[in-house]
């Protein structure tokens, strides 16, 4: 009797299916391929998981030693997670099913999308694949562990930072400013060939250079970048300029020179993409005998995202074969999330350590119920943007009375001072963003060029900045992003543009406030909650634009950064 009814039930659902025709056809082919990428997702994330973990641990052990096992070890499961995504069967079962349309769950779509940007990037020839991740190793070794010699005698960045910040004597500040470009010489012939390389594999993959590439695999767009940065060229080179004459006045004086014979070492930052603290009052004043660190955890525990497990893992303070500048990690997008700095009790790194937290909490708050493929930021420039967001804080006069409990006259003291600061800082920086987004593009449209004079007629043009006399060396090339974040720098720009108009969406829709004025942050646990709802939560679970729209009302738009900083 059970095999006549099992016939009969077999015969009935070939007639219904029969009877539906194609409709039916097409639900039955939705269905097997959704459970298809299903089962792929399951199988894959059991692979690349513990790999990525493994890898993101020797990044973390080399960057904080400076061995070279730990480099080489690094190199290794770089590689191995490469071999996965390079799969020319399971990139063409990705491409043909995202093609085919018919994945109609938005998760799993969104899961889709993140799979075929990673698989399409790592297409190129596995033997070139692995030459680039050696190369790349090799420089960010040489970087890592480089440090500067002025008059013989070597130097950390954060000596040099010390030096461009504080001393009178032009040839010290000098002799500083070219210790901190030295490793550029040291890597610059590695890293032209890196360039080339990159190049190669975009080509490989259809792409004219690795340039694009990153771009498109971004899910971005590259004719719209050129269209926000040249916006952004003309909203700010008239605001800028003005900005910039005056600070050369202040700047001559102080060392008592002219203002015609002031040069790249004068400004206080090695690429001039901070603002000199030089009017009427020296933050660092402020932050002199106080712990960053205490100061930073306090306030995040304040906003109901508390970083105590965070900080107990990071590692913060300078030593000898040390990463030398900063950056967050996550390790295993389950909440193993660390910071490593180089901190010091001054504004530069209470702004840091607030970013780098930043990024963190980002990782660290993502809803562990999403996907392991979409427990990462929206966008990279979207975690961005939430550094920016409270790293901005540090020269906010009025986070800075909360904070270091300043009284109502020293705050009066800094407000303006600190709202100039903060102006300043944001046109400079996107003037530093056009030399960095622009000398990216040309850099590998045509990597043979004279990339030196290049780098130097882009600073004058977008920074005002006078070359140094003499032939120009490859100084650029000690921006160690060219190496460890490629065609990124982009990013921050848009970033800036997303934490003004996160910062206005707080402001006007979740504090209901008329005005920014007095905003600090602090306490503010609604903030914490906004966030973690509505940005940190999905994780990458929304395109890009969708969440910053789900966020704030309304797509990514350079409005509210224009309003708050250039008019």
């Amino acid at each position: 009797m059970y095999r006549i009814l099992a016939l009969i039930t077999a015969f009935v659902a070939v007639v219904l299916l029969a009877g539906c025709g194609p409709i039916a056809e097409q639900h039955r082919k939705a269905s097997l391929t959704q459970g298809q990428l299903e089962r792929f997702i399951e199988v894959h994330v059991a692979k690349v998981e513990p790999l990525t973990k493994e890898a993101n641990l020797s990044y973390w052990d080399a960057a904080t030693t400076g061995k070279t096992e730990d480099y080489n070890r690094f190199g290794e499961l770089q590689l191995e997670i490469s071999r996965l995504y390079s799969d020319p069967q399971d990139f063409a079962f990705i491409r043909d099913i995202r093609e085919s349309g018919r994945i109609k769950d938005a998760r799993l779509a969104r899961q889709l999308e993140q799979l075929y940007y990673s698989y399409l990037r790592n297409q190129a020839e596995p033997e070139l694949l692995k030459e680039i991740i050696r190369l790349d190793g090799r420089i960010q070794e040489k970087f890592s562990s480089f440090r500067g010699t002025m008059d013989d005698k070597k130097v950390t960045m954060s000596d040099i930072y010390i030096i461009l910040t504080k001393e009178k004597d032009c040839r010290k500040r000098e002799l500083a400013w070219k210790a901190s470009k030295q490793v550029g010489n040291i890597i610059v012939d590695d890293l032209i060939k890196l360039v080339k390389l990159r190049n190669k594999a975009a080509q490989e993959v259809g792409f004219d250079n690795y340039h694009i590439l990153t771009v498109v695999t971004g899910q971005q767009n590259v004719k719209e970048l050129d269209r926000i940065f040249d916006e952004l060229c003309e909203l700010t080179t008239e605001p800028f300029a003005r900005s910039k004459n005056e600070l050369d006045i202040i700047l001559a004086d102080s060392y008592d020179i002219a203002v015609g014979d002031l040069m790249p070492w004068h400004y206080h930052d090695p690429f001039f993409q901070r603002t000199p603290l030089v009017y009427d009052q020296d933050l660092d004043l402020y932050y002199k005998g106080k712990d960053v660190k205490e100061l930073a955890a306090k306030y995040y525990s304040g906003v109901g995202l508390p970083v105590d497990d965070i900080l107990a893992k990071s590692d913060l303070y300078d030593r000898k074969g040390k990463y030398p500048h900063a950056f967050s990690h996550d390790i295993d997008r389950r909440g193993d999330v660390r910071i490593l700095c180089n901190l010091q009790n001054t504004e530069r790194w209470m702004e840091t350590i607030l970013h780098e937290l930043g990024h963190a909490i980002y990782s660290k708050y993502h809803d562990s119920s999403e996907p392991w493929l979409l427990r990462e930021p929206a966008h990279s420039f979207t975690t961005e943007a939430i550094a920016m967001f409270f790293g901005r804080l540090s020269r906010n006069a009025a986070w800075m009375q909360e904070v270091l409990d300043l009284s109502d006259e020293q705050r009066m003291e800094i407000e303006e001072v600190s709202r100039k600061y903060l102006r300043f800082q944001q046109v400079l920086f996107a003037r530093w963003a056009l030399v960095m987004y622009n000398f990216e593009k040309q850099l590998y449209a045509d990597p043979d060029q004279d990339l030196n004079n290049l780098w130097w007629q882009l600073v004058e043009k977008y920074q005002l900045i006078k070359r140094p006399p003499g032939p120009v060396d490859a100084g650029w090339a000690s921006k160690l992003h060219f190496t460890s974040a490629p065609c990124y720098y982009h990013n921050y720009m848009l970033g800036e543009l997303l934490a003004s108009q996160l910062h206005h969406h707080v402001v006007r829709k979740v504090f209901k406030l008329e005005s920014d004025r007095n905003v600090s942050y602090v306490g503010d646990k609604i903030l914490g909650d906004y966030l973690r709802q509505n940005v940190f939560g999905p994780g990458a679970l929304y395109y890009w634009n969708d969440m910053i729209e789900r966020a704030t009302g309304e797509p990514l738009t350079p409005r509210y950064f224009v309003e708050q900083f250039v008019k």
